[in-house]
C-alpha cells in the first residue's frame, strides 16, 4: 500500500477498499503468457482443431510422401530399418507362455505344449501363407512407422473358401492403411472409416474391397468388420485420434531439403571435376588477332602437357573449385541429429558415425533404448498381445492343446513378451555388471536371459541336453576356478602392523 492508498484509507476506508480491489483486478487482466501474444516478428501459428480434423486434412498426403522417401531416400530408408530392427528385431516379438497350476507354480507341461503349437503356427500364420510371424511383425512395424498405421484382421474358425495353414484354425490378414475407407457418417459415428460408440470405443472398421491404389482401379465399395477381430496399429499424439500419422511427419521437409542440398553438392562436385581453363590475353598492344583462316584454336588437355603455342601476351588460367563445400559435413550432421530426434532413432545408427568414447556411446544407447522400449510396448499392446490371446483361445478350443485339470484357467493368458535386447558395447564390462547385479540380488537370471532376447526355459533345456550329451560321450570339461585375491598385509593376521 503506497502513501496515496494510506491517505485514502484514513479518511475513506470503503473507497480505499474498492480502489485496492480494482487494482488487483487490473493486475489479473494484465497477467498473460508472452508466447500467446503475437508480435510483429512472431505470428504464433496455432491449431486448436481436434486430432481427427488435423489428420483428415493430411494423413493421405503424408503417407504418400513417406512412401516416396522410403523408396528414394537412403536416410529415410535407414531410419525405418533402424526402427524396425530395434523395436521388433530379426525374430519378431517373442512369447513365453506361463500358465500356472492352482498352487501358483508354472505348469511346464502346458507351457511346453503351447510353445510347440505356437512355433508350428508361426511358420505361416497370415492368410497368404507367404510370411512367417517374424516377417509379419517386421512388415507391420515398417508400415506402422512409414504410413502411420497398419491393420490386421483375424480369421477365426471355419471360413468358407479358406483353409488355415496350421492345425490351429486361426490366421490373420495383413492390411495396409489404404484399405481403411475414407468414409464419414456423423449420424452413425463413422469418421475416416472408424465407427465409434458414444464412449469413443471402435465398434466397426469399414474397409474397401480392394486396394484403392491397385491397377484395377479405384473401388468405393466398402464392408464393415467388427472391431473385435481387428488390430489397428497407429501412431497417435492426440486423444481419440482415429487415424495414425507417419513418423516422418515432423521431419519430412528437413529430409527433402537435405536430399536437395546433397544433390546440389554432388552436381557441383561433378562440374568441378571437369577442369575449366581460360586464356588471358594480356595488354591490347600485344594481341595480334586470329589467323586469316578464322579456325578456332583447340588445346587438348592431357596429363603432363605443356602449352607451347600461346601467342605473345597470352597466359593460361584455371578456375579454382571449392566443391564440395567444407560446410557440407557439419550441416549434414546437424540435420541428421534433428531427424534422429524427430523419429526416435539413434543418430549414430542413421548417420553411421560411431566416433566417441565408451561412456558417450553407452549414454546414447541407454537413453535411446528407452524410445525403442516404448515403441515395442505399443506394438505389443496393439498387435502382439491380442493376436497371442486369440491363438491361445483357438488352440484350446480346437483341442490341439489340452489343458490339465490342475491348471488355473485364469492364468492361461499369462504371457511374457520378449523384445529385442539392448546390444553390448563392451561385453566384458556388461558381463561384469550382470555378475554384480546377481551377487547383490538386484536381478534374477531370468531377467538377464530375457534382456538378451532369449527364453529362460529354452536356455535351461539346452544346458541340460548339453550336460547329458557330455556324460553320454564321457567328455569332461575342466571348469576354470575363479581367481583368488592375492593376500595383502591387511589380510594377514600375522603380518606386523603398519607404523
Amino acid at each position: 500500500m503506497n502513501m496515496i492508498d494510506r491517505f485514502i484509507a484514513y479518511y475513506a476506508p470503503e473507497r480505499a477498499l474498492r480502489r485496492m480491489q480494482a487494482k488487483q483486478l487490473i493486475r489479473v487482466l494484465n497477467a498473460k503468457y508472452e508466447a500467446a501474444t503475437p508480435t510483429r516478428t512472431r505470428t504464433n501459428p496455432a491449431d486448436n482443431s481436434s486430432g481427427d480434423a488435423v489428420t483428415w486434412r493430411a494423413y493421405e498426403t503424408l503417407r504418400g510422401q513417406a512412401r516416396h522417401l522410403d523408396q528414394n531416400h537412403d536416410i529415410a530408408r535407414g531410419v525405418l530399418n533402424c526402427l524396425v530392427n530395434n523395436v521388433v528385431g530379426p525374430k519378431g516379438i517373442g512369447v513365453e507362455f506361463q500358465p500356472k497350476d492352482k498352487s501358483g507354480e508354472i505348469n511346464k507341461e502346458l507351457a511346453d505344449a503351447l510353445q510347440y503349437a505356437h512355433r508350428q503356427w508361426s511358420k505361416r500364420p497370415d492368410t497368404t501363407g507367404e510370411y512367417s510371424l517374424a516377417k509379419s511383425h517386421r512388415l507391420m512395424a515398417r508400415a506402422w512407422f512409414r504410413d502411420g498405421e497398419c491393420l490386421s484382421k483375424a480369421v477365426l474358425g471355419t471360413v468358407p473358401n479358406y483353409q488355415h495353414l496350421s492345425a490351429i484354425p486361426f490366421s490373420f490378414e495383413l492390411l495396409e492403411a489404404d484399405y481403411l475407407a475414407n468414409k464419414d457418417d456423423a449420424d452413425k459415428g463413422i469418421f475416416q472409416g472408424v465407427q465409434r460408440n458414444a464412449w469413443g470405443r471402435p465398434t466397426y472398421y469399414h474397409f474397401y474391397k480392394r486396394h484403392p491404389g491397385d491397377k484395377f482401379g479405384y473401388n468405393v465399395d466398402t464392408f464393415p468388420v467388427n472391431a473385435g477381430i481387428v488390430n489397428h496399429l497407429k501412431i497417435v499424439d492426440r486423444i481419440r485420434q482415429a487415424r495414425g500419422v507417419s513418423v516422418f511427419a515432423s521431419v519430412m521437409n528437413r529430409l527433402n531439403d537435405l536430399k536437395d542440398y546433397e544433390e546440389a553438392e554432388r552436381v557441383a562436385a561433378r562440374l568441378s571435376a571437369m577442369m575449366v581453363a581460360y586464356i588471358k590475353k594480356g595488354s591490347p598492344d600485344l594481341y595480334t588477332g586470329p589467323d586469316d583462316d578464322g579456325a578456332p584454336r583447340t588445346m587438348p588437355f592431357a596429363p603432363g602437357m605443356t602449352f607451347d603455342d600461346l601467342l605473345p601476351g597470352e597466359d593460361v588460367g584455371t578456375i579454382a573449385s571449392n566443391r564440395p563445400s567444407a560446410l557440407l559435413q557439419p550441416f549434414r550432421d546437424s540435420m541428421l541429429k534433428a531427424v534422429a530426434s524427430g523419429t526416435s532413432t539413434s543418430n549414430s545408427t542413421i548417420s553411421k558415425n560411431y566416433d566417441g568414447t565408451y561412456s558417450a556411446q553407452r549414454q546414447e544407447l541407454v537413453e535411446q533404448w528407452i524410445n525403442y522400449a516404448v515403441l515395442s510396448d505399443e506394438f505389443i499392446t496393439m498387435e502382439v498381445e491380442p493376436t497371442t490371446e486369440r491363438f491361445i483361445r483357438l488352440a484350446v478350443a480346437s483341442g490341439v492343446v489340452q489343458v490339465p485339470p490342475s491348471v488355473n484357467r485364469e492364468t492361461l493368458y499369462d504371457v511374457e513378451y520378449i523384445c529385442p535386447s539392448m546390444p553390448w558395447i563392451d561385453p566384458a564390462k556388461e558381463a561384469t555388471g550382470h555378475e554384480k547385479r546377481l551377487a547383490l540380488k538386484l536381478k534374477s537370471p531370468q531377467q538377464i536371459i530375457r534382456a538378451a532376447g532369449d527364453k529362460p526355459e529354452e536356455v535351461l533345456d539346452q544346458w541340460q541336453r548339453w550336460n547329458e550329451e557330455l556324460k553320454t560321450r564321457q567328455i569332461t570339461i575342466e571348469e576354470k576356478a575363479p581367481a583368488e585375491p592375492v593376500p595383502t598385509a591387511e589380510d594377514d593376521e600375522d603380518a606386523p602392523a603398519k607404523k
